[in-house]
């Protein structure tokens, strides 16, 4: 077999391969025996058939097509390893020559993985918001745990901020009911704005038993997007009383004894989701500045299939409906030319990012990932689709994407290897402790080393969507 492969562009090329029939041997041998289980022929057993009898009952040609079909894919594997080359997706084949007894060629074009130079962590400089907690905060905690233990109670006055109203809602466009926007009873607290524009300003300063009038765009069913004119009724009002913040409650809503030990522990409840901000905005602005710095080109096609993807997992069923996506977009006030632009941008930034860490942990032939990180990292997301691990597990193994599990905890390595040789310091001037929060990933590599055998996985195949 001989191949060559022309460039086309820095993420395409083209590979040409030609295949002698003197090797293609084996490939008649099994396309007879396939074809023999085929065909019956009087006077032979079902697959007994020769070879010859075989071919003048179904043609040369269709011969020719079982052989050709069934070696290009072992022989287009071969090419990309004899020729070095990284695809990032499906490629479009096309056979250009059969010359029987002789020859057969065919070519494939493949998007290529780009050649990516990665930034010095070294030169990176990064500021991110200062480490601090305030009393503040704590007292902000301890009224969101007292808020759970809370009691509601009926007042006589107009409602205001954080009350709790049932109200009655009816709706009318062009002076005709709309009886999906009409509701008795609802439940709702005022401040929240999770019901119609407009519902805000109309029931504050109501009380029990008054009404208002005020008017608001629908944003579904068959008067979406149109003015609607909605008359609120306020049934009752009621105030969140909360209990005191004394050890009483400190030994209802928690282990500890007195409001003290409590108050403490919700301050190092507060100063852990405060590193873990940090921690997050350290990594987000590492990755912000490796993607300014690195110039390189995207594949379009990839670009498009991770867009596609990322529509589907949007809309689900529904990705293959404009018809469903239009009017779900146009009740959001977005258009579709919008939505798509924005869809693609993120595709292109996603596919951007898998490419740069690639090449990053590439760069690194002692970073592995080991058979506990992985497990580790398909627990985390078992747990985080609330699935059972081994079914989630199982899933995982049905369809195929070890592989791409495995390419994400590697980039996830390659990135923290990044981060720990950042310059990174807060917005005080003071140096951020990168080894406190991204050391034990890259600790992780030697322990695991020796596990990471286990693990038989092309990354390359997790790029592809």
């Amino acid at each position: 077999m001989k191949s060559t492969v022309e460039q086309l562009a820095s993420t395409r090329v083209k590979i040409t391969v030609e295949v002698p029939f003197e090797e293609l041997k084996p490939d008649f041998d099994r396309a007879y025996k396939a074809l023999a289980g085929q065909v019956n022929v009087p006077g032979f057993r079902p697959g007994k058939a020769p070879a010859k009898i075989i071919e003048a009952r179904v043609g040369r040609g269709a011969v020719l097509e079982q052989v050709v079909n069934d070696m290009i894919p072992a022989r287009y594997s071969e090419a990309l390893t004899e020729n070095d080359v990284n695809p990032l997706a499906q490629p479009e084949i096309e056979v250009t020559k059969i010359e029987d007894n002789d020859v057969v060629e065919f070519v494939a074009e493949v998007d290529v993985r780009p050649e990516i130079t990665v930034p010095e962590a070294s030169s990176l400089d990064i500021e991110v918001p200062e480490l601090s907690t305030s009393d503040e905060d704590i007292d902000a905690e301890l009224d969101n745990l007292r808020a759970r233990f809370g009691t509601l109670t009926g007042v006589e006055r107009a409602a205001k901020e954080g009350d709790f109203l049932s109200i009655d809602l009816s709706a009318t466009v062009d002076g005709e009911p709309v009886p999906e926007a009409t509701t008795e009873g609802l439940s709702y607290e005022v401040g929240s704005g999770t019901l119609l524009e407009g519902l805000e300003d109309a029931v504050q300063g109501l009380s029990a038993g008054e009404s208002a009038d005020f008017t608001t765009k629908l944003l579904a069913g068959e008067h979406a997007d149109k003015d609607a004119s909605v008359t609120v009724k306020v049934n009752s009002v009621k105030e969140r009383e909360l209990p005191e913040a004394d050890d009483d409650f400190a030994q209802m809503a928690s282990e500890f004894d007195t409001i003290a030990e409590l108050k403490e522990n919700l301050g190092e409840q507060v100063a852990e989701r405060a590193a873990g901000e940090q921690a997050e905005a350290v990594r987000d602005a590492v990755l912000e500045a490796l993607l300014e710095k690195a110039d390189f080109e995207v594949p379009e096609g990839v670009v498009d299939a991770e867009a596609h993807q990322q529509i589907h997992n949007i809309f689900g069923e529904a990705a293959h409906d404009d018809s469903t996506i239009d009017s779900v977009l146009e009740a959001q006030g977005t258009s579709r030319e919008e939505f798509d632009a924005e869809v693609r941008q993120g595709a292109e930034r996603s596919v951007r990012t898998q490419l740069l860490l690639d090449a990053a942990a590439e760069g690194r032939e002692d970073l592995e990932v080991g058979q506990d990180e992985l497990m580790q990292h398909i627990m985390f997301q078992a747990q985080r689709n609330g699935m059972d691990p081994n079914q989630f597990l199982q899933q995982v193994v049905q369809n195929n994407q070890i592989g791409a599990i495995y390419a994400d905890v590697r980039r996830s390595k390659a990135l923290a290897e990044l981060i720990l040789g950042a310059n990174v310091k807060d917005t005080a001037g003071n140096e951020v402790d990168t080894e406190k929060y991204f050391g034990a990933a890259v600790e992780s590599e030697e322990s695991d080393a020796s596990e990471s055998d286990a693990v038989e996985s092309d990354p390359a195949e997790g790029d592809e969507k």
